[in-house]
């Protein structure tokens, strides 16, 4: 989503200003139901570019970027916590006067609207989770680096790294390998732009604090337990789900897909065997596809 192809507006929120993305394409909604697209750790609403493109005739959608993430200011109370984030989301959502939307999450963008869903069933009309950050214990072992960016200290070592000339294109490569399932078949353009949001990221000085304090959020959701644990959430989600995993996603393991499709009551499953984490942005026809079909079922 290149700033030649969007609108970007901040939005005051309890907690927070958000920046709100939405296609220059896009006039009126035209009948068109809203949608709501929630990015991962680390990650901003470009990220759903591909998806909201293709679904641009179905759904009026807006990606949002999280508090401390992309064109988002850090949230003034520092909560990090997927509570926060969450207070965030549907913040905008009474301020736009948009919901109920379909909404689209991805990783930590998963656990944030999971938990929305549960707690404000009026705000959502359907619910697309792609490797959603569900409690997963263990984690798969190529997870655990991702997991130590909650420890104390790093943001700083981030920092010091980068300080020191890491160089920017291998500090990318190693992102596209983590989230991609197949990083090499990525277009020169797609890691030309991945590079420059790296080092745009780097010269954020808000930045790593709100990957690791996000990083801290996601752990502590893992550990919660009665109505607030998030497995207990989401088998009080109402509205239909779409639930889309990748066999070669190295930090959602597939695994819990079994669990994800007997927690929420009117879930389906889309298994992409040749994806990662980001499936939205590696096979969004095939996602897209689904989509379509969750949407007339929540319609009828």
């Amino acid at each position: 989503m290149s700033g030649a192809e969007q609108q970007v507006r901040t939005v005051e929120v309890p907690g927070a200003v958000l920046a709100v993305h939405r296609p220059l394409a896009d006039g009126a909604a035209d009948g068109r139901e809203p949608g709501l697209f929630v990015h991962g750790l680390g990650g901003w609403a470009a990220n759903w570019e591909a998806l909201m493109g293709r679904l641009s005739g179905v759904v009026d959608g807006e990606a949002v970027d999280l508090p401390g993430f992309g064109r988002s200011h850090p949230p003034t109370d520092g909560d990090l916590t997927v509570s926060g984030h969450v207070r965030a989301v549907i913040g905008y959502l009474e301020a736009s006067g948009r919901g109920p939307v379909h909404l689209f999450g991805n990783s930590l963008g998963g656990a944030v609207s999971v938990r929305l869903a549960a707690l404000r069933p009026d705000l959502v009309r359907s619910l697309t989770l792609v490797s959603p950050a569900l409690p997963e214990l263990p984690p798969q072992h190529t997870a655990w680096p991702t997991g130590l960016l909650a420890l104390p200290g790093a943001p700083a070592l981030l920092r010091r790294l980068s300080a020191g000339g890491r160089d920017a294109e291998a500090a990318t490569a190693d992102l596209l390998r983590l989230v991609f399932g197949d990083p090499d078949g990525l277009s020169p353009t797609v890691r030309a732009e991945a590079v420059a949001e790296y080092r745009r990221r780097m010269e954020v000085p808000h930045a790593m604090q709100a990957l690791a304090g996000s990083a801290r959020g996601i752990v502590s959701a893992y550990t919660e337990r009665g109505e607030q644990a998030l497995w207990r959430q989401a088998e009080r989600v109402t509205a239909p789900v779409l639930l889309v995993y990748g066999l070669r996603d190295r930090l959602v393991s597939y695994r819990s897909a079994r669990r994800a499709c007997e927690a929420f009551e009117d879930a389906r499953l889309l298994v992409l065997p040749e994806s990662g984490h980001v499936a939205m942005m590696e096979h969004p026809d095939q996602v897209a596809r689904a989509v379509r079909e969750l949407i007339g079922r929540a319609g009828s």
